[in-house]
């Protein structure tokens, strides 16, 4: 029997190997057209930088992400909200103090009484007082003893027994004492003693000078008041009362009478009062550094209480200047920039200096003006 050849090609060896090569040209064609596919479907760039400009592309997913918005200008007043206490106005407040050291006999209103003009707070005994009376007295006693001696003069010098210069001394003293008696009676209205004669110099009143409300009681009946400068009590008119503002340095020029102002009150919640700057102090408070600017506010209904804390919301004017949302502001190290349109889908970033802000918009001193587009929204996808 004949051995076979190992290089014998039988049918079988010849259809696996066109079967064979057969898989390598399929493999070698799906991976060409895999290569191609993969190619073909590769994105877009994101971003494309040139120099300093960045263009977003056509089918960049950033186009869907960033909104531009033009550069608007604004010149409305920049609103600033201060620190603000309601007082008492001091033109309608009076110390009250008593007119002589004595004693306080009675108290005739409490704390947060209201009182009228002329009306009785107090009385009170006085050593003093029965001085004054006795010195009224005095002068009226004088003053009747001068009119007759008057009458004698005029009778004697008719009769021819004296000369003229007696008449004439006796209307000196007439005038005199009446001078003398008008001026005691006055000290005697103005201690405000009450009774006539000798009851005049027992019981002292003080009474209201003016309409309003007693905001301080300092002294209680039986009290010795040793001391004429001590206030017994404080009444005060509180049908308009002040709203003081401290005005910070930085913008205390900014501020002038006839401004508007809107104030709000922690008792108040939800409500607002709107007035006008009445009055700006000519000096700064050394310790502060800070100016007093006064709103009056009429009080009928007792809203505003003197001592309360209250916000002062003043508006100060200011030029015309860009204003940007603060969305589109991007720090930068130490400066703050924004991206500016340069052409259609292409930025530019510029660095920008920012003003007052308000809300949530920001004014722009320099770096942009009115009607350039910048990107208000998405701009830190650009931040790279």
């Amino acid at each position: 029997m004949k051995k076979k050849s190992l290089y014998q090609i039988t049918p079988a060896r010849i259809v696996f190997g066109v079967l064979t090569c057969a898989a390598l040209c399929v493999d070698s064609f799906d991976n060409t057209a895999h290569a191609a596919t993969t190619v073909a479907a590769a994105p877009a760039p994101m971003l494309v930088r040139k120099d300093n400009r960045l263009s977003v592309p056509a089918g960049s997913p950033l186009r869907d992400r960033l909104l531009v918005a033009t550069v608007g200008q604004d010149t409305l007043p920049h609103e600033v909200s201060l620190p603000a206490t309601v007082e008492a106005n001091p033109a309608n407040t009076v110390n009250i103090l008593p007119p002589l050291t004595g004693k306080l006999l009675e108290l005739k209103v409490r704390l947060g009484d209201t009182v009228k003009r002329g009306q009785v707070l107090a009385t009170m005994a006085s050593p003093d007082l029965a001085q004054a009376v006795a010195d009224a007295q005095k002068a009226r006693d004088a003053l009747e003893l001068a009119k007759r001696a008057l009458v004698r003069a005029r009778g004697v010098n008719e009769a021819g027994s004296n000369a003229a210069k007696d008449v004439e001394a006796a209307q000196s003293s007439v005038a005199q004492q009446t001078a003398e008696l008008h001026r005691s009676e006055t000290r005697l209205r103005s201690l405000g003693a009450e009774g006539s004669g000798g009851q005049a110099g027992q019981v002292l009143k003080i009474v209201a000078p003016l309409a309003g409300t007693v905001t301080a009681l300092n002294a209680a009946a039986g009290a010795n008041l040793n001391d004429a400068n001590a206030v017994l009590m404080t009444v005060s008119n509180l049908d308009s009362v002040w709203v003081t503002v401290n005005v910070p340095e930085n913008i205390v020029g900014a501020v002038a009478p006839g401004q508007n102002a809107v104030i709000t009150l922690a008792a108040y919640p939800g409500r607002s009062f709107t007035g006008k700057v009445g009055f700006v102090s000519a000096v700064l408070d050394a310790d502060t550094r800070r100016a007093r600017a006064r709103i009056v506010f009429a009080n009928p209904d007792g809203l505003f209480k003197p001592n309360m804390y209250a916000t002062a919301v003043l508006g100060v004017p200011q030029g015309a200047q860009p204003q940007v949302p603060s969305s589109a502001l991007l720090m930068n190290n130490d400066s703050v920039s924004v991206f500016v349109e340069a052409e259609p889908w292409t930025f530019v970033r510029r660095t920008v200096e920012l003003g007052r802000e308000d809300g949530d918009k920001v004014r722009i001193r320099s770096g942009l003006t009115a009607g350039e587009r910048v990107v208000v929204r998405g701009g830190v996808l650009l931040n790279d």
